[in-house]
């Protein structure tokens, strides 16, 4: 598990730039080749006039070296930290780190195999080398593993929403009992395990892409179904309307929307709440909405997509809520 650690921040083509040429002890200039193949040759261009004038170009000059100079110290901390950390603790270290492992790193690394000063020194960075691409290789492949897995579990939540022949998703689904399968898949493989970090960020980043598109409106309104559904069932799991041998009103309609589907938050709200005849004072409302959120901050990993997606699940009720009590205080005469 160690291993899945920094993978799921891992970007395309990882490993093409990650692996470095193969024994360290050769020169950095052989490794700097081991990089530039495939890159296209650049031509010098003529100027007559500088871009810069000679006093900007010597504090760009300085800027640049104190940049470098505070890279390669940062380098050379890792590459330390890692020759010195025990082989069965490398591969969390790795993981911890995987995005550091860049040309910058390899050229580093090579530079210091080249300046070892015994065979056994410039063996141990050949070996570390091999260890960490092995490594790296394998984090990669876990990754593609699990974006592969979670594509194919969105996949079966989507199913209901087949309705023709053709394998057409439509939206919005003409059979009424579309929604409640998807509930129902997304509810049988959260029993499962399945929906874990992996498949919320590959569905947000499916949900980011279709918005950046902006030609896939039903491909959106699907996604956040999807994540809705998810949020309705992890938050459904526990009930606070029930104290003793009293019921707390408030709570109660809060629970009654969680599970709801979005199309039915409006009904609910003003059967439930004062302005509509319901018991439920809006400030009540409010404050079992802001305690669930505290709840969920709480029992929830800081920063997760679990954790997101929850708290925004309840702050959408919040929202839908002011927006209907301001329309019955607008409407008053």
């Amino acid at each position: 598990m160690a291993l899945l650690a920094g993978a799921m921040a891992l970007p395309a083509g990882l490993i093409c730039c990650t692996r470095p040429n193969q024994g360290l002890s050769r020169s950095v200039r052989q490794v700097l080749n081991r990089f530039s193949l495939g890159l296209p040759k650049t031509s010098f261009i003529r100027v007559t006039k500088p871009l810069v004038s000679r006093k900007q170009s010597s504090s760009i000059r300085a800027a640049g070296t104190e940049k470098q100079f505070k890279t390669t110290v940062e380098l050379d901390m890792l590459i330390d930290t890692l020759r010195e950390t025990e082989y069965e603790k490398l591969p969390q270290l790795v993981a911890e780190n995987v995005l550091g492992f860049n040309t910058d790193f390899w050229l580093r690394l090579a530079a210091r195999a080249d300046l070892a000063t015994s065979p056994d020194d410039q063996k141990d960075y050949e070996v570390l080398a091999s260890n960490i691409m092995n490594i790296v290789d394998l984090i990669v492949k876990k990754t593609q593993e699990k974006i592969e897995s979670s594509t194919d579990i969105l996949k079966s939540i989507l199913v209901p929403l087949i309705e023709s022949d053709d394998g057409e998703i439509n939206w919005p689904p003409r059979n009424p009992e579309s929604i409640p399968n998807m509930r129902k898949e997304v509810q049988r493989r959260e029993q499962g395990g399945y929906l874990d970090e992996s498949f919320l960020s590959e569905v947000s980043a499916q949900l980011r892409q279709a918005k950046e598109d902006k030609d896939k409106p039903g491909l959106v309104a699907i996604l956040q179904k999807v994540l809705q559904l998810y949020a309705s069932t992890i938050l459904s799991k526990r009930s606070y309307a029930v104290k003793g041998d009293k019921v707390d009103q408030a709570e109660e309609l809060l629970e009654k929307l969680i599970v709801a589907d979005e199309e039915d938050w409006n009904e609910l709200l003003r059967a439930g709440l004062v302005f509509g005849g319901g018991s439920v004072q809006p400030e009540e409302f409010y404050k079992v909405i802001d305690k669930r959120v505290e709840r969920t901050l709480m029992r929830t990993e800081s920063g997760s997509y679990q954790q997101r997606l929850l708290v925004e699940y309840v702050r959408e009720i919040l929202t839908r809520a002011e927006l209907l009590v301001q329309a019955f205080q607008n409407a008053k005469p």
